[in-house]
């Protein structure tokens, strides 16, 4: 019979592998456009090079997640519960682009879904000011088509940082609990019947141990409740390490090229024709894949028998 840590860890590597290889898709394919738009010795490339190097290093990332104190700590809750309706509304703007109904898609691809917090504006306005306000090819007014595009960049960047959460939620289940928890949904309940058990044993007539042997055999009711309670807590735990993950992930993406990968696919979009049909990057989806992952483990939780 195999341990639950044998189940465990390659869900983990699993994980880290097919986010690791879509980042290499996207790396082949922007390689042509690095090519062809973003020459070594252009203004583009130095722009780039110097606005990833300045603004995601470690000391330009802790710099720049000093926004992140105050709203953008309720906004992270809102916009991770929102991601799911963003998801919807840029999947149905890709398929109306591709059968024709441009305008419908263009009008779509504009909606906010998410609160813009403050560390997206503030990557925004650096980018305007740092890079595309200083290439060889000066804009004289922001269409919204441009706006969007930038926005496109940070919401990229706020899946990888949902994507780094479901990281730390693994890997807390696997070092904690020797279980699978890709999320909140299946870490809740197993943290609610540690801790109502562990509880139970406390105060158990006569003395903890005997407590644990008693329990073993006779687990402990946990109330839906707590349950929830539970899970709003784990949430807004999970919402904080959103917001502050990318101290982390952005030094590591800059230095695997993946930040200047993103922003040479940034500048070919905004040089694109407005027309063109709309795109989504693959990282949504991971980033919606562990939502599905972590309902999936869930069910299987409950109805196992």
């Amino acid at each position: 019979m195999h341990s639950p840590r044998s189940h465990t860890w390659p869900c983990v590597l699993w994980y880290l592998h097919l986010y690791l290889s879509l980042s290499q898709q996207i790396s082949q394919s922007s390689a042509p456009l690095l090519e062809k738009n973003v020459k070594p010795m252009t203004t583009d490339s130095t722009l780039i090079t110097d606005f990833v190097s300045r603004q995601f290093s470690l000391r330009g990332s802790i710099k720049l997640h000093r926004q992140s104190f105050g709203w953008d700590l309720i906004r992270s809750p809102a916009n991770v519960a929102l991601a799911p309706v963003f998801l919807t509304v840029r999947l149905a703007a890709l398929v109306l682009g591709l059968v024709g109904l441009k305008r419908t898609a263009k009008w779509l691809v504009n909606r906010r879904v998410y609160f813009r917090s403050d560390v997206s504006r503030a990557i925004e306005a650096r980018i305007w000011a740092d890079v595309i306000e200083k290439r060889d090819r000066p804009i004289r007014q922001r269409t919204p088509y441009q706006e969007q595009v930038v926005r496109d960049y940070t919401d990229v960047r706020n899946a990888i940082s949902e994507i780094f959460t479901s990281i730390v939620l693994l890997l807390v289940g696997f070092l904690v609990f020797r279980t699978v928890t890709p999320g909140v949904l299946s870490l809740a309940p197993i943290m609610s019947e540690l801790a109502v058990t562990s509880a139970a044993k406390e105060n158990f007539p006569l003395g903890p141990h005997l407590g644990g042997l008693w329990y073993a055999f006779f687990p402990v009711d946990v109330s839906i409740w707590y349950v929830i309670s539970v899970g709003i807590v784990l949430a807004a735990v999970a919402s904080v390490v959103t917001s502050f993950a990318g101290v982390i992930a952005d030094p590591l993406q800059a230095s695997l090229g993946v930040h200047r990968r993103r922003m040479v696919r940034l500048l070919t979009s905004f040089d694109a024709e407005p027309n063109d049909p709309p795109t989504l990057a693959s990282e949504h989806f991971v980033a919606r894949l562990a939502d599905l992952t972590d309902t999936g483990v869930t069910l299987v939780r409950i109805f196992r028998p």
